[in-house]
């Protein structure tokens, strides 16, 4: 099984950019989307429905902010739509496709960095998140997570580490979430489980060449339950054309699709 995410920063720019030219070619069967900046009406083009889909938007309630995506290539059992949380569902943060025991999500954590009132957001968002997490872990299921967590865990998970310890996205307490996810609570950085490559980031600033002389963050991921964590078979992030300020995650895991 092949899984896909991508933080698109506007489906229909990335769609400009050649997004989905390049998805046709990736053999996925699952693909997460974030920020898709975008209502479903304004999704009429038959570009942002691939034929070879089942395609499924929740997009925010604001126009032209977040939102998410998931794209199956098998029809899933179930699509759920945000978590029963109206201050976070209003934004368009969660999707999830189930297949039986296994359920892949698309997920876009706030980011703190535009204020301290939306920090104190993100906050509370990981405050509930993480026992949901581990609730639905104990429940049995086998979960993908996949996105955008706006949160690079160590320091080699970006460039400018020294420099960026008292932003958002690499404050100590995002930092010590991250460790309980891949520590107490029992999940696993699917990636780190077969690329221990220094220099892999997913997202760059459009400041300063970032792109140019890669010096990004990693900041998005697909986080699995420790079930999974030998099903990883490889991954890579795509970088030979860019759609966005995010790059593809890809990664391919022993599991039928």
């Amino acid at each position: 099984m092949r899984v896909i995410t991508c933080n698109l920063n506007g489906i229909r720019s990335a769609g400009r950019k050649g997004f989905f030219h390049w998805l046709r070619r990736q053999k996925a069967d699952v693909v997460c989307l974030q920020e898709l900046k975008a209502q479903v009406h304004q999704l009429e083009d038959s570009l942002y429905w691939p034929p070879s889909f089942h395609c499924y938007y929740h997009p925010a309630e604001k126009k032209g902010y977040s939102g998410v995506g998931i794209y199956c290539r098998r029809e899933p059992d179930e699509v759920i739509e945000g978590v029963g949380r109206p201050e976070f569902d209003r934004e368009g943060r969660w999707i999830e496709a189930r297949f039986g025991d296994l359920h892949i999500v698309s997920l876009y954590l706030p980011s703190g960095s535009s204020s301290e009132e939306r920090q104190q957001v993100k906050f509370q968002v990981l405050d509930w998140l993480l026992p949901y997490l581990v609730e639905r872990r104990e429940a049995g299921q086998r979960l993908i997570v996949c996105g955008d967590l706006n949160i690079a865990h160590k320091k080699e998970d970006l460039k400018n580490w020294r420099g960026n310890q008292k932003n958002s996205g690499f404050l100590p307490e995002e930092r010590a979430w991250m460790d309980r996810l891949f520590g107490e609570a029992g999940f696993v950085d699917a990636f780190r489980q077969v690329n221990r490559e220094p220099d892999q980031y997913t997202w760059w600033s459009n400041r300063g060449r970032a792109w140019e002389k890669n010096v990004g963050w990693r900041i998005d991921y697909q986080v699995v339950t420790p079930d999974l964590a030998d099903r990883v078979q490889a991954a890579s992030i795509y970088k030979r054309k860019r759609f966005s300020d995010h790059a593809p995650l890809i990664m391919d895991y022993a599991l039928e699709d």
